[in-house]
């Protein structure tokens, strides 16, 4: 067998290996706005529309801010959480699952202080008073174009993010 014959071969492989992850990537993160929204309490179409709005669902998204500071990854999680995050929570921000958890926790927290209301929603945005109520129309009308007008779609979701859990609560690692 010919060197070429293997390095051909080779990169066939690779590049179906690749062609494999971008296409499952899709998928797997689909499954995770569930999973993050039945544990922080969150709509996982809201968590899908901040995906959607916020990075296209791109889970290696990069975003490079006026004030220094960057945003990485689906939920395009903010650098300014780091400090908080640690240095092995934010070392996993390139996972899709891992970085919608991270941004329900966020959505969550927001909620603490606001309520399930569309200023929880301008909040996960972080910026001026003007910033978040133009995000939270965003968010509002990315919901619309999907059917979903409402923030939480029944009593029972309404009732259940008054206590979103914590992602430091338990030392390893929640998801």
């Amino acid at each position: 067998m010919k060197l070429t014959d293997v390095t051909a071969r080779s990169t066939v492989w690779y590049v179906l290996a690749v062609a494999f992850v971008l296409l499952a990537a899709p998928y797997v993160a689909a499954f995770c706005f569930e999973e993050a929204g039945e544990r922080y309490g969150i709509s996982p179409q809201l968590l899908w529309a901040v995906a959607k709005t916020e990075s296209n669902f791109n889970a290696a998204a990069v975003n490079y801010n006026n004030n220094g500071s960057f945003d990485y990854g689906i939920m395009q999680i903010n650098s300014s959480w780091y400090k908080e995050l640690g240095v092995d929570r934010w070392m996993h921000l390139g996972d899709a699952c891992y970085n919608v958890n991270v941004g329900a926790w966020i959505l969550s927290k927001c909620v603490q202080r606001h309520g399930y209301t569309w200023a929880a929603v301008g909040c996960y945005n972080g910026a001026s008073v003007g910033n978040k109520v133009n995000y939270a129309n965003r968010i509002h009308r990315t919901l619309r174009a999907v059917g979903e007008g409402k923030i939480a779609s029944n009593k029972r979701d309404s009732a259940r993010v008054r206590r979103p859990r914590d992602i430091f609560s338990d030392p390893g690692e929640p998801w």
